[in-house]
């Protein structure tokens, strides 16, 4: 009978496969995705490294390692993402929260700097919910609504909101961008769609075959959505209200143009992102 490995020993082995199918973390991987069939916190790992290794649990480790070469991100293998600190369960229907969209929450946090301010905040493609619900955790006065087009997004969402302990101070509607609700917001968020269609071919096999493809692409030229929303933003917003928009690289000048001809007033700059990405614009309606 074979002797179990110990942990510490196919850890390396599961980062040694996945360093020769190409991921760019393997170490990192492999400590996730061990400790994901282990069911065990990934802190544990190191603590854990010489105890044998079940033969099932070693089978599912390898198992786990034979999606990701496939190209399937650690988060939906996990089923979960951490954003802002919090973490997020995630659905077929919705997008990984990525470290870039903090930069739309710093933003916004940054134009209602007032902890306590009883902010009224809409989140335009909500996904997972993670920008309201971040927004609703550090500002605790705050009632917000997000809408997704999608009916299974709009579900993750409320579970999310609600084991977050947010959800009596948020609604979750299903709707074509802010067509469904009255205005009078303080504050709009999104991130919204915004890959040009002929674009999906090119990117990475962790975006363009897990992520769902109505999250993505916005027609040919990657501005669909923003037209619709910065035509209704004035509608949307209260006076002096402010609206935060992620975007993809180079489209600040494009998105700034229909935010100005909606007769919403830019803030400045759109905020960068770690990576020194235009990522985060912000316009007020005067």
């Amino acid at each position: 009978m074979a002797e179990a490995l110990l942990t510490g020993s196919l850890r390396r082995q599961m980062a040694a496969r996945l360093a020769a199918c190409g991921c760019d973390t393997p170490d990192l991987d492999a400590r996730l995705l061990l400790a994901f069939a282990l069911g065990c916190p990934p802190a544990e790992m190191l603590a854990q490294a010489d105890t044998p290794v079940a033969a099932a649990a070693e089978a599912a480790a390898w198992a786990l390692v034979a999606r990701r070469c496939a190209g399937e991100p650690v988060a939906r293998i996990q089923g979960a993402k951490e954003f802002w600190s919090l973490d997020f369960r995630l659905s077929p229907e919705t997008l990984v929260p990525r470290p870039d969209t903090e930069t739309v929450v710093e933003e916004a946090l940054a134009r209602c700097p007032q902890r306590d301010a009883p902010l009224r905040i809409l989140d335009l493609g909500t996904g997972t919910g993670a920008i309201l619900a971040a927004l609703l955790v550090e500002r605790p006065a705050a009632t917000g609504v997000g809408i997704d087009r999608s009916e299974g997004a709009a579900r993750t969402a409320r579970d999310n909101l609600a084991r977050l302990g947010v959800g009596a101070r948020s609604a979750v509607l299903v709707g074509d961008w802010g067509t469904g609700v009255r205005g009078g917001f303080d504050l709009v968020v999104s991130n919204p769609p915004y890959i040009a269609a002929g674009h999906m071919a090119g990117l990475p096999v962790e975006v363009g075959r897990h992520d769902p493809a109505l999250a993505l692409v916005a027609g040919a030229d990657g501005l669909c959505a923003y037209r619709a929303i910065a035509a209704d933003l004035p509608r949307l917003l209260a006076p002096g209200g402010a609206a935060v928009l992620e975007l993809g690289a180079g489209q600040e000048p494009d998105v700034a143009a229909l935010l100005s001809a909606s007769g919403l007033r830019l803030a400045g700059p759109a905020r960068r992102d770690l990576g020194g990405i235009a990522r985060a614009l912000c316009a007020f309606r005067p």
